[in-house]
């Protein structure tokens, strides 16, 4: 079976990551694709195919496709992830999911009516170790959530400063600053534009829904967003939490992502940490098993969101290890924190 592909917003990231993984795909026909900025939308048509190219997103919406990417600015994934969805397309959508929370349940909402697939591109989720990690947990798993850390670090603090890309932006489609620096398109800075991983990883190994934050958040000095946030946060059920990231310096550690978390429940604890390669589950029956890993393993791998929309599509896997409901998680949490640093006091989920 061949699948049909539409793209919107065929920026840095699509082009570092989601085109090239797709192009690998023999089951895949690119149809049509969606970008601003003429040269680079006919440059992306020619390298990759398409049969159609248009600034106007409506172009895909309308070409009969059966996967879409959504890589748009997040102020307008809303808007094209379900317009693409009610044409009856599986969905990829970029994270974060959307800004808003209600869009984010109008998304879930909008793919379960039309029986359609969403896959937030939540990419640890979709890798070996991550994989193995949440099969480790479902054999017994740490019970009633009471604690949880999760921390990350990352190469941002020039694409957030407005002075530079990200290491792994792709070589002839550099990131548009305001798409990342402007919070009426990104929504905010590190918290949007990483700590939606982190909580994607996090809330895909330790079910639970946030229901309140407390914020810091500390700003760029040259642009409108934030470089580093600490986040308490209350889990449904009683339990507490941190989350807490950081746009760290260009070349640290290889420019490798630093991202963890510890979850204690009262049954056992949980450590995973993917910069050092360890995964780590106790039991109190007794279990003590640390995962057997390789250096490299926790290295991010561009492909697995894209091969999970194929693979999702054609109906190969059952999982879909990165669904809109845990998208939707991720927004409400993100959004009480940056509630709560502008009003300088704990903010619920709404």
């Amino acid at each position: 079976m061949t699948l049909r592909l539409g793209v919107i917003g065929a920026g840095s990231w699509a082009n570092a990551a989601h085109l090239p993984a797709l192009a690998a795909r023999k089951e895949v026909e690119f149809v049509a694709v969606s970008r601003k900025g003429e040269p680079a939308l006919r440059r992306i048509r020619e390298r990759y195919g398409f049969t159609e190219a248009s600034e106007d997103y409506r172009v895909v919406v309308d070409a009969g496709c059966d996967i879409v990417v959504v890589a748009s600015p997040a102020a307008f994934h809303h808007e094209h992830a379900k317009a693409a969805l009610m044409a009856g397309a599986h969905v990829l959508c970029e994270k974060p999911f959307t800004i808003e929370p209600d869009h984010a349940r109008d998304l879930v909402e909008t793919a379960r009516r039309h029986d359609r697939q969403l896959l937030v591109s939540f990419g640890w989720n979709y890798m070996p170790i991550v994989r193995r990690a949440k099969e480790l947990v479902a054999i017994g798993g740490i019970g009633h959530l009471e604690q949880m850390a999760i921390t990350m670090s990352s190469q941002t603090r020039e694409l957030l400063a407005d002075r530079g890309a990200y290491p792994d932006a792709s070589a002839d489609s550099a990131p548009e600053p305001a798409t990342w620096t402007d919070p009426a398109l990104s929504g905010g800075g590190y918290g949007q534009a990483q700590l939606a991983h982190a909580l994607g990883l996090a809330l895909h190994l330790v079910p639970a829904r946030v229901t309140e934050a407390f914020a810091w958040m500390s700003p760029s000095p040259s642009a409108g967003v934030e470089l580093h946030d600490a986040i308490a946060l209350r889990f449904d059920g009683g339990g507490v939490g941190t989350l807490a990231g950081g746009s760290a310096h260009l070349g640290a550690g290889g420019n490798k992502h630093a991202l963890a978390l510890r979850a204690i429940g009262d049954e056992g604890q949980l450590l995973v940490d993917v910069e050092r390669e360890c995964v780590w589950l106790y039991r109190n029956d007794g279990t003590d098993e640390r995962l057997e890993l390789a250096a490299g393993d926790g290295a991010y791998a561009f492909a697995g969101p894209a091969d999970a929309l194929v693979d999702v599509a054609l109906g190969r896997v059952e999982e879909n290890r990165a669904p809109g409901e845990l998208g939707q998680l991720t927004v409400e949490a993100l959004d009480a924190a940056y509630r709560s640093a502008a009003s300088g006091k704990p903010e619920a989920v709404r």
